[in-house]
């Protein structure tokens, strides 16, 4: 997990700072919208809702925006939205489970094997790669905010699965029914996380290095980008000092 999750924390830094000009916002209004029509406008009764609601809260989106993306979610007419997971493989066997929201599953599809295909990656058939990966929750805590022992016996003690060391954070693993149970059992043990989410890990991992690296980042990158995408993930195993340089080519182009 500690590759994407590394790149996944320079992505979210370099969209912090520019998150309109990244489409961020309207990716997020999106989810809220979908989250609200499917699960209802509570967030403490529609998980989704709740994770969608503290992506935003992490990415400055507006309250006002929130709101009213709830209320059209829970409204009705307006554009229909569905929600598409895709599968495929990039350079070097990596493998990829995009998640989208669309209202042309047509288009999106036919855009993002393009997308693949100019980045030397496939689209495959449902269940193909989806076997690689599993759901978990993920709550993330600055290290200034509390020491290794401590953390590892607060979350532990709660039924956290696992707490690994990411440079300057600590990720603590949990089953995804348990997300938010322990994240509140943290906050009442004086530990208050950065942000926490549900996300996608791989059971594996496959080994990438110099210009495949670059060909499977710049291939996430790309599909990022994509307007309907809202998360991608992969299992990939690519070395920091690797995934710096390529990100800082990035931020030069």
């Amino acid at each position: 997990m500690s590759g994407h999750s590394k790149w996944a924390n320079i992505k979210y830094r370099k969209a912090a700072v520019d998150a309109q000009k990244s489409k961020i916002f309207s990716k997020i209004i999106r989810e809220i919208m979908v989250a609200a029509k499917q699960g209802g406008g509570n967030p403490e009764t529609n998980p989704r809702l709740r994770n969608a609601m503290e992506r935003a809260k992490r990415y400055n989106v507006p309250s006002d925006s929130v709101e009213k993306a709830i209320a059209r979610g829970t409204g009705q007419g307006g554009v229909t939205y569905e929600d598409v997971i895709y599968e495929g493989y990039g350079v070097g066997g990596v493998a990829l489970l995009v998640e989208a929201t669309t209202d042309n599953k047509n288009r999106t599809t036919a855009e993002l094997r393009r997308i693949l295909s100019r980045n030397g990656g496939s689209l495959g058939e449902a269940g193909c790669v989806a076997w690689m990966f599993e759901r978990k929750g993920i709550i993330v805590v600055d290290k200034d905010v509390v020491d290794e022992d401590r953390i590892l016996e607060v979350a532990l003690e709660a039924g956290a699965e696992d707490v690994r060391v990411e440079d300057d954070r600590y990720e603590v693993i949990t089953q995804p029914s348990d997300l938010y149970r322990i994240r509140e059992v943290m906050i009442s043990a004086g530990i208050t996380p950065h942000h926490s989410e549900l996300t996608v890990i791989p059971k594996t991992t496959v080994k990438v290095e110099d210009k495949d690296a670059e060909k499977v980042l710049n291939l996430i990158e790309a599909l990022e980008e994509h307007e309907d995408v809202q998360r991608v993930y992969s299992n990939f195993d690519i070395s920091d000092e690797e995934m710096e340089r390529v990100a800082a080519a990035m931020d030069r182009a």
